[in-house]
């Protein structure tokens, strides 16, 4: 007879097993479990040295709304979006990181960007100025580009930042209809173009949902996010936070409100 191992007791091996060998992704040094102390596995991945030491944008300087930065400001006209939250701008090791998570599979990364995510949301503040949020979406991928790809990054991005804030999360709200082209190497009329009538909503949206967060793993131009801010308030939504682990707006200094 085969010996079976069920899944949990498997993720309870497979757990304990990281905790004992895991190396800091960024310096290699040992994370042992003292420094695991009060903190979740995905931040296992980072030693608390290193975690200290990435390039956060400034929080404190944009009341946790980078559309405050007139810089970002200038570089997204015409958004439908109100509040946009971002870890930092699209540099080492962000880059890296996430490249590895949509590339080469490297899923343990969506809760390491969730727990710095909520980190820094919570030192923010950003609670204090925005009304209660209702529920967290994702941009979605085409069914083509998830068979193709197996998964979308950041449907387990928003699900595990969900899972931080206690929020309800809805991965099938949003779907999308049009399989286009890449938006890399586009210029923003091109990609507002592209992503025309790319979404929609996949049933009723609940009366009670006034504030939605939206997540995504990059923001450029932020034509993604706008296509689906327009639906939602189309639906009845009056305020879109959009929530990225980095912004890479083409010729701004975003850098300039990056933390030291």
């Amino acid at each position: 007879m085969a010996w079976k191992l069920d899944v949990n007791t498997f993720k309870r091996y497979y757990t304990q097993i990281l905790k004992n060998i895991s190396c800091c992704d960024l310096c290699g040094a040992n994370v042992n479990s003292s420094c695991l102390l009060g903190h979740s596995l995905s931040q296992a991945l980072v030693c608390q040295s290193c975690v200290n030491d990435l390039p956060y944008f400034n929080q404190s300087l944009i009341s946790g709304n980078l559309l405050s930065w007139p810089a970002v400001h200038r570089a997204l006209p015409n958004i439908h979006f109100e509040h946009l939250f971002a870890l930092s701008p699209y540099i080492y090791p962000f880059n890296r990181w996430l490249a590895q998570i949509k590339y080469l599979g490297r899923f343990e990364l969506a809760n390491l960007f969730s727990t710095l995510l909520y980190a820094q949301w919570q030192a923010s503040l950003i609670n204090q100025v925005i009304t209660p949020i209702d529920i967290v979406l994702s941009v979605p991928l085409h069914i083509k580009k998830w068979q193709v790809r197996g998964y979308n990054q950041a449907h387990l991005i928003a699900k595990s930042f969900a899972d931080e804030l206690s929020l309800p999360y809805d991965e099938n709200l949003v779907i999308r209809v049009k399989n286009n082209d890449s938006q890399m190497g586009k210029t923003g009329s091109q990609r507002r173009k592209n992503l025309a009538n790319a979404f929609v909503l996949q049933g009723k949206l609940a009366s009670h949902v006034k504030h939605v967060l939206l997540v995504d793993d990059v923001v450029t131009t932020g034509t993604t996010a706008n296509e689906i801010s327009k639906l939602l308030k189309q639906a009845g939504v009056e305020t879109v936070t959009l929530v990225t682990v980095c912004l890479a707006l083409p010729n701004t200094k975003t850098n300039s409100v990056a933390g030291d």
